[in-house]
């Protein structure tokens, strides 16, 4: 390895990513983050309310999320995530009191849509053609211009769960990226899409660990330093300047801007990002579950979405939230926790709660918006993008945070090398 040093810019997933990537190669490395911990949307805190550790938001993982367990296992916690042996997805209709569970089978070839007992109720094997439509659908498509969004498989299954892997309204998204997240998933079998949640909290799992390993790699990390613009001499990036001073970049230096979209686009306003952001609203109520009760329910005709059982709490998430963001605190716990009561069949009285707003959780995944990610290279020689916004080819999950962490880290090494 050369003396360059990468600055990574940015200590969310996706900063963390490529700075564990670049550690683990052994590349001279220095983390810079403007809050005053890591994490980005992926954190958690010790919640006064409640009196527990609680993450913003309840990040789901899937088994075949490759890049995922790999940045796992090199920090060391890839044991931190809870999840059923098998695919199982139970649902229920809080409206019209149904139960049903999704169990698609192991391997590749889905004979689970064949068994009444598997599938989604109301539905036959036949239904389950048209989803091949969207495997190969362009992403210049919104999903209502390729299949027809109506039907007990739309509203049992596909729905909620393009909806919870999107983060926007479903009809409305890039058909190319839907087709991206089944290709993953459904087509995969079902020992590629078993969830799985970070165990105890997310800090535990994927920042604290992550650090740790920086660390024991002498990496430097800093916290609290804000970068206010770039300065650049020609077809290089020149000098960093944070709120605490500014870095002179050398040549041999490289760096790995990992920040948010709106961020990227006040510091490098020629870049595309997306501008467009929907919000996704937690909640989290101190109540430990009932005996038993799955990991996860996917719920109907409510306002919760999907409620997740912890030992000491059940938490809920709205995916593409606008329509609620706005509301009062307490009237939102009151109507999720009523949908929660009827999940767990618990009482109506209120437990201790918490609400988790995150107003630009993800970009809005729409086809518009999908021309607007940023590749990983740039046209500054010494200058590369990272963040779940940019152009992975997945929606902006943890995933896909990883992925463009590890591209950008790919690309850094490589040049360092010349």
């Amino acid at each position: 390895m050369t003396d360059g040093t990468v600055y990574v810019v940015g200590a969310g997933v996706s900063g963390l990513a490529a700075s564990v990537a670049l550690a683990s190669r052994g590349a001279r490395v220095v983390l810079i983050e403007g809050a005053g911990q890591a994490g980005g949307r992926c954190r958690s805190y010790l919640d006064p309310v409640l009196n527990q550790t609680i993450d913003n938001g309840n990040h789901l993982i899937l088994s075949g999320n490759h890049a995922t367990f790999a940045y796992l296992r090199t920090v060391g916690s890839a044991d931190r995530l809870a999840g059923p042996e098998r695919a199982r997805f139970p649902f229920v209709d809080v409206w019209s009191g149904a139960r049903w569970t999704v169990t698609p089978n192991e391997g590749l070839i889905p004979w689970w849509v064949f068994s009444r007992r598997r599938r989604v109720p109301g539905t036959s094997a036949r239904d389950y053609l048209p989803i091949a439509k969207l495997l190969a659908a362009p992403s210049g498509k919104r999903i209502d211009e390729v299949i027809d969004c109506s039907g007990p498989l739309w509203e049992r299954l596909l729905r909620p769960l393009l909806l919870a892997a999107l983060n926007t309204e479903p009809e409305t998204t890039s058909a190319g990226l839907a087709g991206a997240v089944l290709r993953e998933t459904l087509m995969r079998g079902g020992r590629a899409y078993r969830p799985r949640i970070a165990s105890p909290h997310l800090a535990a799992t994927f920042i604290d660990p992550a650090l740790d390993y920086l660390k024991r790699h002498r990496a430097e990390v800093r916290f609290g330093a804000r970068l206010r613009s770039i300065g650049f001499n020609g077809r290089r990036a020149a000098t960093l300047d944070f709120s605490d001073g500014p870095v002179a970049l050398a040549e041999i230096d490289r760096v790995v801007l990992a920040t948010p979209a709106w961020v990227t686009a006040d510091l490098l306003p020629d870049v595309p990002a997306p501008n467009e952001f929907r919000s996704i609203v937690n909640a989290h109520f101190a109540i430990a579950p009932p005996a038993g009760a799955p990991l996860m329910v996917g719920v109907l005709g409510g306002t919760a979405e999907w409620v997740f059982a912890f030992p000491n709490r059940i938490s809920v998430t709205v995916s593409g939230a606008d329509a609620i963001v706005d509301r009062d605190r307490e009237d939102l716990a009151k109507t999720l926790w009523r949908d929660v009561a009827a999940v767990h069949g618990l009482g109506a009285e209120l437990p201790p709660w918490q609400i988790v707003k995150e107003r630009r959780a993800t970009f809005a995944a729409t086809p518009e918006q999908g021309c607007r990610r940023a590749k990983a290279k740039t046209r500054w020689s010494n200058l590369l993008l990272a963040g779940d916004w940019t152009d992975t080819g997945l929606p902006a999950t943890i995933e896909g945070a990883v992925r463009s962490g590890n591209r950008a880290a790919e690309l850094a090494l490589r040049s360092l090398a010349r």
